[in-house]
């Protein structure tokens, strides 16, 4: 390994290559201090109205919200990094000799690949392994010390299996009780059974479902039969009270394992749901290689020398990077609210500044 690396690495790849992770990792504990104290700043009032422990603050809620957050900027640091760095050599008159020496572009750009490639791997497991755990202990702690209510959806339709469908006007999580519940069975399209029920109540000990004041409507072609005024009775469902939980973050929390499930579920149930969770799994897997594309479009607009330091290409690149994030957004609305699919919407950023970035790269000063 040392010597392949020494093959394809010099002297001045290991100084850029060196500037650029120390830069990045400068820039990451900068954002990290500034998103502290704003948060502190933000949320001391619910610290101490929910009276938090300290150590439930550092170790729950501040060990799951930086690394998301960090997460969420990571394109913005990097992109800033290589700006700071690469226009720094630039002002200085680093980059010039090493053109000048028979180095292409494309040579010169190595280095940033190496470590641009570092950053994306660190990027992709963090994205797929550790920042889904560190959600769970950032929205357990939000729940519990920040949420006095729970939220609960409303006028849910669910499908259990091939055969059965359920509807429910209202959940009441605290005591885990749901009011009008319809359940029907099909056989092809035709019902063959339908249940009302004034309420439903999960046993969380016996892990089941108990109908009360129900009525049972059976059907066979023109005949039909009813059970009128049951008083109780107690079924196991494929369902439970988290599925009626209407916390917006809730998939961020999922591992990999988890969120797979829930998709090949929620593709039978058809609750409305399932473009989150396919935007949410894909997402994971495609913007970590914002490592790459705002790095070419740093060095782009940052490797020549300008009049007035390196203030334009920050100024520049800042702008560049917010546009950025903006438009990873609005692809993220575009799935939920536009129907576009989540396949697609994961790659605008990508495609969009990767190609702004192959345009800037084309015409920066060779």
């Amino acid at each position: 390994m040392k010597a392949l690396f020494g093959r394809y690495l010099k002297v001045i790849d290991w100084y850029i290559i060196r500037k650029y992770l120390g830069t990045f990792s400068f820039t990451i504990a900068l954002f990290m201090v500034i998103i502290v104290v704003f948060d502190v700043s933000e949320h001391l009032d619910n610290f101490l109205k929910s009276n938090a422990p300290l150590s439930a603050i550092v170790f729950q809620y501040y060990a799951g919200y930086l690394p998301f957050y960090t997460n969420l900027l990571l394109p913005l640091i990097n992109f800033l990094a290589v700006i700071f760095f690469t226009a720094k050599m630039a002002n200085q008159t680093e980059i010039v000799p090493i053109l000048s020496g028979k180095a292409s572009f494309n040579r010169f750009l190595r280095p940033y690949f190496f470590s641009a490639t570092l950053i994306f791997i660190v990027f992709f497991f963090a994205n797929i392994y550790l920042i889904p755990f560190t959600n769970k202990l950032d929205i357990t702690f939000e729940n519990h010390y920040f949420n006095d209510v729970d939220p609960t959806k409303s006028e849910v339709h669910m499908q259990l299996d091939k055969d059965t469908y359920v509807y429910l006007q209202s959940f009441d999580n605290t005591i885990h009780t749901g009011y009008d519940f319809v359940l029907e069975k099909f056989d092809g399209d035709e019902m063959k059974q339908k249940l009302v029920a004034n309420r439903i109540v999960y046993d969380s000990l016996k892990r089941v479902w108990s109908i009360q004041d129900y009525n049972v409507r059976y059907v066979n072609g023109l005949k039909e039969s009813f059970v009128y005024n049951g008083i109780k009775k107690d079924t196991v469902l494929d369902m439970k009270p988290a599925d009626f939980e209407a916390h917006d973050n809730v998939y961020r929390a999922m591992g990999m394992a988890e969120l797979n499930k829930n998709i090949q579920r929620e593709q039978l149930r058809g609750t409305g749901a399932l473009t989150d969770m396919l935007f949410e799994k894909y997402r994971r897997f495609v913007y970590p290689l914002s490592s790459y594309v705002l790095m070419v479009i740093g060095v782009a607009i940052s490797s020549r020398k300008v009049r007035g330091g390196i203030g334009l290409p920050l100024g520049i690149g800042i702008f560049l990077c917010f546009t950025y994030i903006v438009v990873d957004r609005f692809a993220f609305v575009f799935s939920i609210k536009g129907g576009m699919p989540p396949i697609i919407a994961v790659f605008i950023p990508n495609v969009l500044f990767g190609i702004l970035g192959y345009y800037l790269l084309i015409k920066a000063p060779k």
